[in-house]
């Protein structure tokens, strides 16, 4: 694993823009950076990457059977009490996943290390399936990758492919996000673009237009019934929303379905340890009011059961704490991990993110920042997997 420097392309925030990537900027800081990328050989794909995924995609979707059938597990995991009927009877209805992202520490020579696992509404897939694609096009023909050149990427594909399965017969299926927050709302028109592809007819919905009829179906502002919908909206939300006592009635299919409000949480990352202490793609875990979080020192990571995008993230360094983005995470509870810093290239910090589709490994980004926290405004830098 190496990080490589190349000049951009002249022309790329025009070829971003042309193809709906908008949010290539943030707050006027670089938010996609192709001033460089990230090399991998394809053992180091395929051996650590992919079979990490895989694994670890095993061990989720068995502590989901286990959690289901424990209303202890799920009060531990702040799941409220009158949604765990829900959570359950999505996974034992076998509801289908679209995707989820592994965020891993990799530095290209141990195994991967899990650092938690965005399952529910994992946002980076557009930069990753598409723009860093047309990249790598771009590059090779351009000379400045060699013509062998490839990525860990068939994420358009499997997207494509998996809305097939969930939907076999095609027909009508809402999108919804916040209309008004680019990111979300061109991610989302991205989805809608391979469920068409996938055959389906997709209709958006802003998430503040959804209602309820008199038979509690949730419609769209047009009053058509939501029988299925794909929502950029997080599961613990929607359970404390005026509306999430209502979603039991509403029969509507949802993507992600509700048991992913298990794998969601970073109350996962303490119940795959205790279960697979050892593991080599795990990171020593515990709930933090556990006595043996003690184990782990003075040296640790604190997380919220519920944040984003490194929001009330805790380092502490021989019981030094670091600076914290505070968005007022951490009322439901907490978790620690062992620290283990991403590694380090020159003055930047790299997280792999790792995609399933399905339970499919299919795909890659890096993001990157200058702290060792990611957040919402760290770069996306693209991969190249090169042999030598």
């Amino acid at each position: 694993m190496r990080r490589v420097v190349l000049p951009p392309r002249r022309d790329w925030k025009a070829k971003a823009e042309a193809v709906g990537f908008t949010w290539h900027h943030a707050d006027g800081r670089r938010y996609w950076d192709e001033r460089a990328y990230y090399a991998f050989t394809l053992a180091q794909v395929e051996n650590h990457i992919e079979a990490a995924s895989a694994d670890l995609h095993r061990m989720c979707l068995e502590l989901v059977a286990e959690v289901v059938d424990s209303p202890v597990l799920m009060t531990r995991l702040a799941i409220p009490q009158a949604a765990q009927a829900v959570v359950a009877a999505s996974w034992k209805a076998k509801a289908p996943s679209l995707y989820g992202r592994f965020d891993f520490f990799y530095d290209g020579a141990g195994p991967p290390k899990l650092y938690e696992y965005n399952a529910d509404t994992p946002t980076s897939i557009y930069e990753a399936a598409v723009f860093q694609w047309l990249w790598l096009e771009d590059r090779i023909a351009d000379g400045g990758l060699p013509a062998g050149a490839d990525q860990f990427n068939s994420l358009y594909e499997a997207l494509r492919d998996r809305f097939k399965t969930i939907f076999p017969k095609g027909g009508f299926v809402h999108f919804a996000s916040e209309a008004d927050f680019a990111e979300d709302r061109q991610t989302v028109r991205f989805f809608e673009d391979v469920a068409g592809q996938a055959g389906l007819e997709p209709k958006f919905v802003a998430l503040d237009k959804i209602g309820l009829d008199a038979d509690g179906r949730f419609v769209d502002d047009e009053n058509f019934i939501i029988e299925a919908i794909f929502k950029l909206y997080p599961w613990e939300q929607m359970f404390r929303d005026a509306y999430g006592e209502k979603i039991a009635a509403s029969r509507a299919q949802f993507i992600e379905p509700a048991w992913k409000a298990i794998l969601s949480n970073k109350g996962l990352l303490p119940l795959l340890w205790e279960r697979h202490a050892g593991h080599p793609n795990l990171l020593e875990s515990y709930f933090d009011d556990d006595p043996r979080a003690d184990s782990l020192g003075r040296s640790y990571v604190r997380k919220p059961l519920f944040s984003r995008e490194g929001a009330n993230v805790e380092l502490y360094v021989k019981g030094r704490r670091g600076s914290v983005l505070d968005q007022g995470y951490g009322a439901e509870g907490w978790i620690r991990q062992a620290l283990c810093p991403p590694p380090k290239f020159g003055a930047n910090y790299p997280v792999v993110g790792a995609w399933m589709i399905g339970d499919e490994p299919a795909g890659m980004g890096i993001r990157e920042d200058r702290g060792r926290v990611t957040r919402d405004r760290s770069r996306f830098v693209p991969h190249v997997i090169l042999e030598s």
